[in-house]
């Protein structure tokens, strides 16, 4: 006979909870509720929830979210994480509990999409360092994906330095901070120079501290602009200006330095506040000036090549780094005012002759005049007075011409000079500039370097034949060519004219003789020297009118005697025993006027 178990009964069970259908023993009610609504729950498609990866492979993630089975994820959602390891936690996407396989599908992407915007806007709100994957360039920048969000990256926001090739960046994952969203177009901009700016800041502040003026840094070239060149000293940036680049003159920085090369440079000055770094380059070597053949002197003949033109003169450069000054009035002996591009160009080889030398101050000062002889040593003896030559007309003044005869050589033509007879306001009436004018030399001015001119000196003065033709009480034909308040003008024979005051204009009417108007007028004065003839129309019926009242046998006879003497000596001094002559200098004066 088996011999049976002897079951103990539990102490401390609850008879009154059994008796009442409560069979929880130990744990509470509220508990078992909580533990069985646990059991109960499920998940349901797109929703996101957290799974925990199980293992990981070359192209797959396995996630459990305590499904009955593992989802298989692609390792390429989580390209932007490459420290994923088995155990994280991640967040996952259902799309389907059970596919058309009875598969669970899961997606990492499309829950990074879900949760991204609001962590993009947490990670710009709290400063947040997080990671991202740059998938692309763009124009400008980057692409950079971001918990699933296309942000972009500005090239200026890569690096502190400027960078020449962006490719070198895809494919990579980067930290970044959000710097600017646009809520609208739902944009986000980032930046990696934002994580190291601040530490760079500390290392810029740590140099410039330790930077002295004359200290000599070995740099990186940066950057080359019109300007001069930005050397990187180790985290500080520091400008070499184009002046300082060397000794010569240089019209581009790329003719010395190109980019990335290493240089020495030498700290010129700084400034605390602002962190800018002035460098030097030319100040570590050499003046070419302490090069400068010492036996160079004043007179002596130095050779170079025009660097820089400007309107004042030009820059000659006599050996690198070593230029002298050629001034506009030290490149011809003539003293009209003319740009020193007239004379030279950049480029052009020259010989100068030192005129100043100052070695202590580095300047020089050079001139070609000097290589042909000044003009003016022997002016006496190649523009005699008296001489006859052709000049140029350069310009002119109320008072007259000025002319050059050759360079370095000019004289005036006084408007008192230029002709005999005709009256002239002003010299643009007889000439024009540019023209060639025949000229006699009257003065010479050696000290002022000037030459008093004449033009109407190489004809003989026809004022000598005019004092026999216009003697006073002789009577003339004459148009009137001006009148103002004073007076008329009248046009007489060859080429000359005569002035009448108004009362002597009075016609026999009893009117007024009047412009263009062609009348007889008598000679009442005559004045070689100044070159005045005195005329009056009315004179000539007073005249009249006085003879008929004498006595009928003189003024028939003795006004005719009159005549006759006075005509006939007034022909043969005319014609001085040839009327030819007169006719003659009848044609050349009307030539002249015209």
């Amino acid at each position: 006979m088996t011999e049976s178990k002897v079951q103990t009964p539990i102490e401390d069970f609850d008879w009154d909870a059994y008796a009442n259908g409560e069979t929880a023993g130990s744990k509470s009610r509220e508990e078992l509720v909580n533990t069985y609504d646990e059991s109960l729950k499920t998940a349901k498609d797109n929703e996101v929830v957290t799974g925990v990866v199980k293992s990981i492979s070359k192209r797959e993630v396995r996630v459990d979210i305590g499904m009955k089975s593992d989802a298989i994820i692609p390792v390429s959602e989580f390209r932007y994480n490459p420290d994923l390891k088995v155990g994280d936690e991640v967040e996952v996407f259902i799309e389907a509990l059970e596919d058309k396989n009875g598969q669970l599908r899961l997606s990492h992407k499309k829950a990074c999409q879900t949760r991204s915007w609001d962590r993009v806007n947490k990670a710009l709100e709290n400063d947040e360092i997080i990671k991202g994957y740059v998938k692309s360039r763009t124009k400008g920048g980057m692409i950079v994906d971001v918990f699933g969000i296309e942000a972009f990256l500005p090239g200026s926001q890569i690096d502190v330095r400027a960078i020449r090739d962006y490719d070198v960046f895809v494919d990579k994952t980067m930290e970044f901070k959000v710097v600017k969203i646009n809520q609208e177009y739902k944009n986000v901009v980032v930046s990696h120079k934002a994580l190291i700016e601040a530490e760079l800041e500390a290392q810029k502040r740590e140099i410039i501290s330790k930077l002295e003026k004359g200290q000599v840094l070995e740099g990186k070239v940066k950057n080359i602009t019109p300007y001069g060149v930005f050397v990187d000293l180790g985290g500080v940036d520091g400008l070499v200006h184009i002046t300082d680049l060397s000794w010569g003159r240089v019209s581009d920085p790329r003719e010395v330095v190109e980019l990335d090369q290493d240089i020495k440079v030498v700290i010129l000055d700084f400034d605390n506040e602002k962190k800018r770094i002035a460098l030097g380059v030319k100040q570590l070597l050499p003046h070419p000036w302490d090069a400068l053949d010492q036996t160079v002197k004043v007179g002596d003949h130095i050779k170079g090549r025009v660097v820089v033109m400007a309107d004042y003169g030009a820059f000659v450069e006599v050996q690198p780094g070593v230029e002298g000054l050629i001034h506009v009035s030290e490149m011809s002996w003539s003293q009209h005012l003319r740009s020193a591009q007239d004379f030279l160009k950049v480029g052009d080889e020259v010989e100068a002759v030192v005129l100043t030398l100052d070695r202590e101050d580095r300047k020089m000062s050079l001139g070609i005049k000097q290589l042909k002889k000044d003009p003016w040593e022997n002016i006496e003896e190649k523009y005699a007075i008296g001489s006859r030559h052709t000049a140029k007309v350069r310009n002119f003044t109320n008072f007259g011409v000025f002319v050059e005869l050759e360079e370095g050589v000019d004289g005036l033509i006084h408007i008192s000079d230029l002709s005999w007879t005709k009256k002239i306001k002003h010299p643009s009436e007889f000439t024009q500039v540019g023209n060639d004018i025949e000229v006699q030399v009257l003065e010479i001015d050696k000290e002022n370097r000037r030459l008093s001119l004449g033009h109407k000196q190489l004809e003989e003065n026809p004022w000598d034949v005019f004092e026999t033709i216009f003697t006073v009480g002789s009577i003339h034909e004459g148009t009137i060519t001006e009148v103002i308040d004073k007076g008329a003008v009248i046009s007489l024979e060859y080429g000359v004219e005569g002035f009448a005051t108004p009362k002597h204009l009075v016609k026999e009417d009893g009117t007024q003789a009047k412009l263009d108007e062609k009348l007889n007028f008598k000679v009442i004065e005559f004045n070689k020297d100044s070159k005045r003839i005195i005329l009056s129309h009315s004179r000539i019926a007073e005249d009249a009118n006085k003879a008929e009242s004498r006595p009928a046998r003189q003024a028939n006879k003795k006004p005719r005697r009159e005549e006759e003497s006075v005509a006939a000596p007034q022909i043969e001094k005319t014609t001085l025993g040839d009327l030819g002559a007169l006719q003659a200098l009848k044609e050349q004066m009307q030539k002249e006027g015209k």
